[in-house]
């Protein structure tokens, strides 16, 4: 159950990313970028033709950057396995991490360096189903300053675990999180661009959500309470659907 609670944890992490102001607002721009479809042809709810395009398309940029993630997820949680025998302290120091990216993204904390942009930028997109996949892992690989620090407090998740398994799982749920909206978004973007008008005000939210989020496991590392509240949550859930987590 405890990495059923970190497995929720990354999910709601990869939500958040993808609503972040450095995502969420250019959503239509990718959209149109990876597939090369107008945007008055994407926001067409008739033009199934291209809505298959744009799944193909879609569905190769978040194997993309999901693929980096899983390495990254896998690296961290090997790192970690061998100082196995002082994970007790590495719990902590990630618990330490967390509440710094915290601090951050709380608008609490400046760190030099993080407002850098490391994304690479294509003045035109690699042709074809292949150049999507690149970009997709441009995209993983040099991620935004908005998504580094939910990341990367991840990623610090990831190496506080036991197993490659369950590291690699945390990323794997971290990517769904933020690929399912991205696919939805893209499938009916006429939608989106009315969703996302609404939505800005609330933007600068996203990341004081993000912030709490990470500030709150953060606490639970350094004081050792995540395996605690995994059985405990444990102990309140069916016994029917325990034995599918």
């Amino acid at each position: 159950m405890g990495g059923s609670l970190g497995f929720g944890v990354a999910f709601g992490a990869g939500l958040l990313s993808f609503l972040s102001p450095c995502v969420l607002p250019l959503v239509p721009s990718y959209a149109t970028f990876i597939t090369g479809v107008g945007l008055d042809q994407l926001a067409e709810p008739r033009r199934l033709r291209e809505r298959r395009v744009v799944l193909v398309h879609g569905l190769l940029f978040v194997l993309g950057f999901s693929a980096v993630f899983l390495i990254l997820g896998a690296s961290a949680t090997f790192l970690g396995a061998l100082f196995g025998y002082a994970r007790g302290w590495i719990e902590r120091a990630g618990g330490v991490l967390l509440i710094v990216f915290a601090l951050y993204l709380l608008g609490l904390l400046r760190i030099p360096g993080a407002e850098r942009e490391w994304r690479v930028h294509f003045a035109d997109k690699p042709v074809g189903y292949l150049g999507t996949l690149l970009v997709g892992v441009t995209f993983g690989a040099g991620w935004t300053p908005c998504i580094g620090p939910t990341l990367g407090g991840i990623l610090t998740l990831a190496g506080t675990r036991g197993s490659v398994t369950e590291g690699t799982g945390l990323l794997a749920m971290y990517s769904l999180g933020l690929a399912l909206p991205f696919l939805a978004a893209t499938l009916l973007l006429d939608r989106f661009l009315h969703v996302l008008q609404r939505f800005r005000g609330w933007l600068p939210w996203v990341n004081r959500a993000s912030g709490a989020l990470l500030l709150g496991v953060g606490v639970l590392l350094i004081t050792g309470s995540f395996s605690s509240l995994a059985a405990l949550l444990a102990g309140w859930t069916p016994d029917l659907l325990l034995e599918r987590l």
